[in-house]
């Protein structure tokens, strides 16, 4: 075998997954290769991301996680120069129901203690960072002015950038049709007639991560669900915060929505049922379903207009935590996935603590976040702001 087909680590995915962790690889000084069928990084999933960024989350894990990536985003154009669309509009959670503003003021102490500047404020406060919102019922809120957003494939060709400069290789148009192994050890990929050599493989392969397990013998409980979103034309900014109404609807549980960098109000809901398997092809439910909701919280924005709807998917956990870790069954299986549409914001804090991962520097924090993300735990419940 050539010896320039020979890598520490191959990375599966050129995502919102796999290219900042590739990033962190190269950073460890690891020789990594990154495989991904698509033309260009970030065109699977991460295109279809809304650009999200969040550390108000209930669980230790994705706190710690996201507050990483927190850090990159909102420092990345003053570190390396290029324009991600960062913007620093926190995210609110208004609340109308004592159901949920129960349930938001029950995991304010977690987010506390982890250093969360987050907070649960009266009606006032919520009217002044979203001017508009329908008064009537309106208890209050969680706010989070930490948080904010980023435009995915602007970040994505960003740390795509740094990686190359780091010397990590990308080969795209480059379909993995199985995961070498010897003796239920990894020793490479194969992609159509070429073989790639190396004793770590990551899956960074989002809802495909099960299938791509099964070439090499395992499995792992990933499973693709769809989730559409829209945006909007450009409009005068009047409000800069992430919305997330937590109640739910017919045919429907929670949305969001905001106003990005350039203006336009970008939007997403969860379908009830939910929509289980790979079509991306969008629906008519979907626009008429959002925008009543969104109108009736927000009655200004009736008269903007969708510039464009698309359909993504996401890697489904059982329990809305990511799977993070060894595969038991294949060693050099490293499991990056299951971010259920959360992708991301957390892909840049994951890639972190994978590289130290494979080059057993873990810290306190990462050990923390490898249990919580364990794709061997007990998957007994789901996260409250999943």
């Amino acid at each position: 075998m050539a010896k320039s087909n020979n890598y520490d680590v191959i990375v599966v995915g050129a995502g919102s997954v796999g290219v900042p962790t590739a990033m962190a690889l190269g950073n460890m000084g690891l020789k990594t290769l990154v495989l991904d069928r698509h033309p260009s990084p970030g065109q699977g999933q991460n295109k279809k991301a809304i650009g999200g960024v969040r550390a108000t989350h209930s669980d230790p894990g994705k706190i710690l996680t996201c507050l990483n990536s927190l850090k990159i985003f909102s420092t990345w154009q003053e570190n390396y120069g290029d324009d991600i669309e960062w913007l620093k509009g926190g995210y609110a959670f208004p609340v109308y129901r004592d159901i949920e503003e129960k349930a938001l003021k029950q995991i304010l102490p977690i987010q506390k203690e982890y250093g969360l500047n987050t907070d649960f404020v009266g009606p006032k406060e919520i009217e002044e960072i979203i001017p508009g919102i329908h008064p009537d019922g309106l208890i209050g809120g969680t706010i989070s002015p930490d948080d904010g957003s980023a435009s995915p494939l602007r970040s994505t060709n960003a740390f795509y950038k740094r990686t190359l400069e780091l010397g990590v290789t990308f080969r795209f148009k480059a379909s993995v049709n199985r995961i070498t192994t010897k003796m239920d050890r990894v020793v490479g990929v194969t992609c159509s007639d070429t073989q790639y050599q190396a004793p770590v493989v990551v899956d960074a392969a989002g809802p495909f991560s099960d299938s791509l397990s099964k070439t090499a013998g395992a499995s792992i409980p990933v499973v693709p669900d769809s989730h559409e979103a829209a945006i909007t034309e450009p409009v005068e900014p009047f409000f800069t915060c992430m919305v997330v109404d937590l109640r739910p609807a017919v045919g429907s549980h929670n949305y969001y929505f905001y106003q990005n960098k350039r203006g336009q109000v970008v939007f997403c809901i969860t379908p009830v049922p939910v929509i289980i398997g790979t079509d991306n092809r969008e629906t008519s439910v979907f626009l008429p379903q959002v925008s009543a909701r969104m109108v009736g919280l927000l009655p200004r924005l009736k008269n903007l207009r969708v510039r464009r709807i698309w359909r993504g998917l996401y890697p489904m956990s059982p329990d809305g935590y990511p799977l993070v870790g060894w595969n038991s069954q294949v060693e050099g299986l490293l499991h990056a996935t299951g971010m259920c549409g959360q992708g991301f914001m957390l892909g840049p804090g994951i890639g972190e603590v994978v590289a130290r991962l494979i080059a057993k520097k873990t810290t306190k924090e990462d050990e923390t976040i490898l249990k919580g993300f364990s794709p061997y735990r007990s998957f007994g419940g789901e996260e409250a702001l999943k």
